[in-house]
């Protein structure tokens, strides 16, 4: 299988505090990988050193068998497209050009985007249901419409590798399965493969055939889905107990809660 992200020895800290010691991790492609891990746990800092965001302490990343220090920002932007968690409107572009603007990493120097890049966004806002929105501004959206506007134009960046942080962030049930659908099928392929950072192990279940744990303490885990997905494990991560259920649709993980066998009141008598 092609190799397309490669981490030897990484350590990454944040405020002092280890987020993980001595990873190896090889992603290849037609893999989808979860990021899991409680919250400050920071899988945030890490999907930023994994894109080049932040300076390498310790260890070595490579992409598509380049050393990701080594690579320009425009370089790593058509090697890496990455979803940050948290939303931005820009400076009141529409829909499309806020699509289009995936494109520029492909562009050279002074170049403007051709009738390839313009057929290129549209295709990836109709893939996200957005041609409605196209001429819309930003500020005009909600929250899920601006979150499926960014992943269009992860679509349009056409990049080997994604790390999504929060893909699912303010999407409704519906667009979590049409959106997951789509990045499956973009990102499981042949010559590309995605990370999500994902709070729910049943969602990351579903939708990711291998997953990355991060302890909080700067100890990991990391394999196929099914060799880590273990109910001892998902306790001592979120320092919850967490039971796994079986059916005929595949495991549910369920945190026990002290709602658990409490009455039901909607059919008291008034």
């Amino acid at each position: 299988m092609t190799v397309l992200l490669d981490v030897r020895g990484l350590n990454v800290t944040i405020g002092g505090k280890p987020v993980c010691e001595q990873l190896d991790l090889t992603i290849e492609a037609n893999q989808s990988w979860a990021l899991l891990g409680r919250n400050g746990a920071g899988k945030t800092t890490l999907v930023h050193q994994l894109a080049g965001l932040r300076p390498v302490e310790a260890g070595r990343i490579r992409i598509n068998g380049h050393d990701l220090t080594e690579l320009s920002p425009k370089a790593r932007a058509r090697e890496i497209g990455v979803l940050l968690q948290h939303s931005s409107r820009g400076f009141g572009a529409s829909v499309f050009e806020t699509v289009l603007s995936g494109r520029h990493p492909h562009l050279s120097t002074m170049a403007w985007e051709n009738a390839e890049d313009h057929a290129i966004a549209k295709r990836a806002i109709a893939r996200l249901g957005l041609d409605a929105l196209s001429e819309r501004s930003l500020d005009t959206l909600s929250g899920g419409e601006l979150r499926r506007v960014e992943l269009a134009r992860l679509l349009a960046q056409e990049t080997s590798l994604c790390l999504l942080d929060e893909p699912m962030n303010h999407l409704d049930l519906a667009y979590q399965a049409s959106s997951l659908d789509v990045l499956y099928q973009t990102y499981v392929a042949p010559s590309r493969a995605m990370l999500m950072v994902l709070h729910d192990p049943n969602l990351a279940y579903r939708a990711c055939d291998h997953w990355l744990i991060l302890l909080g303490d700067g100890h990991w885990r990391a394999g196929p889905r099914d060799s880590v997905a273990d109910p001892a494990l998902l306790s001592l991560t979120y320092g919850h107990p967490i039971e796994r259920i079986d059916s005929t649709h595949g495991p549910v993980f369920m945190p026990r809660t002290s709602l658990e066998g409490a009455p039901d009141n909607h059919d008291a008598a008034d």
